[in-house]
This record gives C-alpha cells, sequence and structure tokens, in this order.
C-alpha cells in the first residue's frame, strides 16, 4: 500500500501550523462546517500536479493575515520506501508553485511519478449535468493515475493550441510555417492524450461490467469527440473556420465523458442525486481497483464529505469495499456517527478533529 503517513501545513488558509500523523489505512476528519476538514483534503491534492481539488490560484490558499507564502510537505510509504513530498509558494510570487522531491527542487509534473490521488467532493455531485470540460478534467485525474506524463501532455497540448488561436485572431496574417508547427505539437500530444483517455475508459468499462451487482450503481462508460486522428491536417484545413469562430473546433480538447446508469439505461445527468453520488463513487473505486492491479501502487482517495447523499446501507458497502481494497482514503464529515461502522474496519484508522483551524486525535 502506497499512504501518506505525515502532513505538515504551515499557513495554509485557516491552518497557521498544523502536523498530522496518520495511519496506512482509513483517516476519518470531522468538525463543523468551516472549521478546516475540506482545507486539509485540498493541502493533499496539491501534492500532484495542478491546482488541487478546488482549482483555485495558488495565492487563495495563503492564510489570512499571514506572510503570503504557504507549504504543504509529506511523508509518503511505499513498498519502494519513504519519500518526502513538499510544495508552496513564497511571498514575493504568490503563483509560482515550487515542489521539492527528497529535498530537491522538481516539476509539479514529478509529482505523480510519487503518488497518484483522486478525490470526490460535494461540488462534484454536480459533474454529470455540469459542462464537458468538468467531466474532462475528471477524467484527466483518473488518467493521470495510469499514466503519469498525461498532465504534461496536456498543459503541452493547451500551450499549442492556445498560441494557435492567437495567430489565427491577430491582426496580422500569421506565418503559415509558425502555425504548421503548432499544429504538429497539437497532433503529436493530442494523439498521446487521447489514447491514455481511451485506455483508462476501456479498462474501467470492462472492470465494471464483470463485476457483481453491488450497492452502487453500475456506470456506462464512454467518450465523445476524443479524436486525435490526423489531427494536424484537419487542424490546417481549418484554420479559417477556426479564426472566425476564435477557437479550435476539432481536437480531443472537446472531449466528454459520457456516463448512463446501466440498470436504468438512464443518462447520468437524469439520475437522482443519490444515484449520481453511487456512480461516481462506483467508478472511483473501480479505478483504484485498476491502478492497484496495473502498477502495484493503488491511488490515495480524498472523499470530501462522502456521506452526505448515501443511506446507511450504502455507507456500509462504502467502508467495507475501501477496507477489502486495502486502499488510504482521507475522509471528511460534520457528523462522527455516519462513520460508526468503521469500527470494526480491517484497516486501521485515525480519527481527528478540526476545530478553527486546530487538528487533534479524536
Amino acid at each position: 500500500m502506497t499512504a501518506l503517513t505525515r502532513l505538515s501545513l504551515t499557513d495554509y488558509r485557516n491552518h497557521a501550523a498544523a502536523s498530522i500523523t496518520a495511519e496506512a489505512g482509513l483517516v476519518v476528519i470531522t468538525g463543523d462546517n468551516g472549521a478546516g476538514k475540506t482545507n486539509i483534503l485540498e493541502a493533499i491534492s496539491l501534492l500532484a500536479p495542478g491546482r488541487g481539488l478546488r482549482g483555485a490560484p495558488l495565492s487563495d490558499a495563503a492564510r489570512q493575515g499571514g506572510p503570503g507564502g504557504w507549504s504543504v510537505s509529506a511523508t509518503i510509504a511505499s513498498p519502494a520506501g519513504e519519500v518526502q513530498l513538499g510544495t508552496g509558494t513564497q511571498s514575493a510570487a504568490p503563483e509560482r508553485r515550487l515542489v521539492r522531491i527528497n529535498g530537491a527542487s522538481a516539476s509539479a509534473a514529478a509529482l505523480a511519478e510519487w503518488l497518484a490521488l483522486v478525490w470526490l467532493t460535494p461540488a462534484m455531485d454536480r459533474l454529470f449535468s455540469e459542462s464537458a470540460g468538468s467531466r474532462r478534467r475528471f477524467l484527466d485525474r483518473l488518467v493521470l493515475s495510469l499514466h503519469p506524463g498525461h498532465a504534461q501532455r496536456v498543459a503541452r497540448y493547451e500551450a499549442a493550441m492556445r498560441e494557435r488561436t492567437r495567430l489565427l485572431t491577430a491582426d496580422t496574417p500569421a506565418d503559415p510555417v509558425w502555425l504548421t508547427g503548432l499544429e504538429a505539437d497539437m497532433a503529436e500530444h493530442g494523439a498521446a492524450l487521447a489514447a491514455a483517455r481511451a485506455d483508462v475508459v476501456a479498462a474501467l468499462g470492462a472492470l465494471l461490467a464483470a463485476a457483481p451487482d453491488g450497492p452502487f450503481a453500475r456506470p456506462l462508460m464512454q467518450l465523445a469527440g476524443n479524436d486525435g486522428d490526423d489531427l494536424a491536417g484537419r487542424l490546417a484545413r481549418g484554420r479559417m473556420r477556426d479564426a472566425a469562430a476564435g477557437r479550435a473546433i476539432e481536437g480531443p480538447h472537446r472531449a466528454d465523458l459520457i456516463v448512463t446508469h446501466a440498470a436504468k439505461a438512464m443518462p447520468a445527468a437524469a439520475c437522482s442525486t443519490g444515484e449520481q453520488k453511487a456512480l461516481l463513487i462506483a467508478i472511483v473505486l473501480a479505478h483504484a481497483g485498476l491502478v492497484a492491479d496495473r502498477s502495484g501502487r493503488p491511488p490515495i482517495l480524498l472523499l470530501d464529505e462522502i456521506a452526505a447523499h448515501l443511506d446507511a446501507s450504502r455507507r456500509a458497502a462504502l467502508f467495507e469495499q475501501l477496507a477489502a481494497m486495502g486502499v488510504q482514503a482521507w475522509m471528511t464529515g460534520t457528523d462522527a456517527a455516519l462513520f460508526a461502522d468503521l469500527a470494526g474496519s480491517r484497516l486501521p484508522t485515525s480519527w481527528l478533529t478540526v476545530a478553527a483551524g486546530r487538528i487533534t486525535p479524536a
């Protein structure tokens, strides 16, 4: 098992200086609304590439009244030994992210080589009724756990796409040679990210189809608009159209994850809030199993207010599956009673309480 065993926050949101020691199993964090529970999960999520589970500007994480910068550091226990990860900002450059791995400076993309993270938050309960971009970002987080270079591919693809759009919409004619080079970059990275997405969706679909019926709704998954074939040619032929639209009309940046409730043959967006939550949980649990099978390193799960829309039987089933899979899961909730079924868990469980930014063992 890969687990986060020590976590330190300095001037991070409402945590001036916090230190947590956790079991390599389940971690339950309870406290009132606004106490700082989600801030802990967000801090952990920043130990992976990207902007974390809130997607907020880095400067937003700095504690009000603090020096302006912040830091998060952690010890990761893995079969290969302990790894020290750290990230943060300085007051002089609040949007410039610093990363250290075992004390050495590194890129944010390098974090994916050491730690796989997947999260569910209350805001994601609306994932299936939100924009395709939200679902694409959710899928890319799943892909990153299996293809560590995926985040860098996405970043390079989007950078080339932005530059191409800038040239196409400029007042002066764009250099066709420069456009051709940018389109070649988009084609190279686009084909790789499209293939990685297709691989993960196909593998998850097979795993979910073979799984026995359980308490969570069975999702059917497919990709739409994830086309990276002959992208350079299609972009070259579509320059006038894209210039008029002010964006690239074709490419894997328009991909969408389509999810259907299998038993009801109903689009996920049309399902109840509880059913949508169950579909998301089923996908995340299947993904954790897939990562464990392929890499031997299951992701760490960050489950914010996970019990909010689950009935008692589904809560018990979730805890049982987490214990059976042997993953580390950090879970938050306002009421400790929602986690009562964990008292007999097969995995060691850490119980923490948060109040006004202070973290204490429960």
